[in-house]
């Protein structure tokens, strides 16, 4: 057998993206940090979460569906009816924040507050730092050493994904965003293996899992990113169109892994699932975005505070993958199709939905830009394009901690 601790696996490039990781947590906490420097209790929608997931772990009824207080239908932002039931996404943040509150030995009195304040960001954190590793080995068998750590550099330093991971003055979508990314890669590393000559269902149950839950993740934290299962069922069928029998038995299956850990996420209250399904926004889109300039500018200006380091790095990505048909492969085509379809996805819902849709094609796009500069580190231009990467690279990450050094206290 195979030892799993190997160089390949734990070497060098393994312990530097590790590093990053790391500055990528610690700006996070940081953030955290500088929010919750005095000790009164949560307030606005994070209240709401903790409030409502404690109900849920406390057996007094499922978090949001309805809400304890219907009251707080015009203060909470994943409003669009006054049923009481969230119609933007399941129970699943309301439990993710309050589980950790459970190993808190005392009451959640005013005076700790300064204290138990910092659990409910636990989950939110680790996801951002799930995301990153994902991001990392994707980026890494997509590009390469060099392209893996070009996207995980894009990610670590990212203002928008930092800002997600520590609920800075913020909703948590980092986590429909991991779940998003999760199961698009998935399901393309499962269509790959359709290759091989064994029993396909059988030797992909681990993958199949793996898939459900990333689809489970993604519709339980935004039910509009329902649209992940025929994407996943596109890839699985484009990438494997000899198998596609047994495409399609993995992808029935994965959806019946998703649904059994979505309603897990109810407690299996069947009636309390049922109507919450029944009120579910799991579309919701409307195409007049697309005709107002404003959106299309506010899309830019979203890519530009995700990543300053894009308003240079994709443009000469986009053109470089136009002109140029040696980066025009499925490594490449892949995520730059999804990052465009989650933008178009994003204008077309002018509610907090868009904004997951938003940060969820953030990853994709790292990926593609990080591809396409590790095709041009293959040139002749080597030392050039690796001078300008360094250089974009250095200024990117010298302009975020000195924005995070500026960040008030409170």
């Amino acid at each position: 057998m195979r030892p799993y601790f190997t160089r390949e696996r734990f070497g060098r490039p393994q312990f530097l993206a590790g590093l990053l990781l790391l500055c990528f947590l610690g700006q996070a906490l940081w953030l955290v940090h500088a929010e919750l420097p005095t000790a009164h209790e949560p307030d606005g929608p994070e209240a709401v979460r903790i409030s409502e997931g404690w109900k849920q772990w406390h057996g007094r009824g499922i978090a949001a569906a309805p809400l304890l207080d219907p009251d707080v239908t015009v203060q909470y932002p994943f409003r669009s009816d006054n049923s009481g039931f969230d119609t933007e996404q399941s129970p699943l943040l309301y439990i993710a924040s309050a589980a950790p509150l459970l190993i808190w030995p005392q009451d959640l009195s005013n005076d700790s507050a300064a204290y138990w304040r910092w659990l409910p960001r636990i989950p939110f954190l680790a996801c951002g730092v799930f995301l990153g590793a994902s991001l990392w080995y994707v980026a890494r068998r997509l590009c390469g050493n060099t392209g893996g750590f070009v996207a995980l550099t894009f990610y670590c330093f990212s203002p928008s994904l930092i800002q997600a991971s520590a609920v800075w003055h913020a909703e948590p979508e980092i986590v429909s965003a991991w779940g998003a990314f999760g199961a698009i890669f998935t399901a393309i590393a499962v269509a790959h293996t359709l290759y091989a000559p064994r029993e396909v269902v059988l030797w992909n149950w681990r993958r199949i899992v793996l898939l459900g839950i990333s689809l489970a993740i993604a519709v339980g934290s935004q039910f509009s990113l329902i649209v992940l299962l025929p994407m996943a069922l596109g890839f699985l069928l484009y990438v494997a169109p000899v198998r596609r029998q047994a495409g399609v038995v993995i992808w029935i299956a994965a959806c019946v892994v998703g649904f059994i850990l979505l309603t897990a996420v109810y407690f299996f209250h069947w009636h309390a699932f049922v109507e919450s399904m029944r009120h579910a926004e799991f579309w919701g889109a409307t195409w007049r975005g697309f005709t107002v300039l404003g959106v299309y500018k506010q899309v830019a200006v979203q890519i530009g505070r995700a990543c300053p380091a894009l308003a240079l790095a994709l443009p000469v990505a986009v053109v470089t993958y136009a002109v140029w048909p040696r980066t025009r492969y499925f490594g490449n085509t892949a995520p730059l199709l999804v990052a465009v379809l989650f933008f178009a996805l994003g204008m077309a819902h002018p509610d907090l939905a868009g904004a997951g849709f938003l940060l969820a094609a953030i990853p994709f796009l790292f990926i593609f830009v990080a591809g396409v500069l590790a095709d041009l580190l293959e040139t002749s231009y080597r030392p050039l394009v690796a001078a300008c990467i360094v250089v974009l690279l250095l200024t990117y990450v010298a302009r975020t901690l000195f924005a995070l050094a500026q960040v008030p206290q409170g």
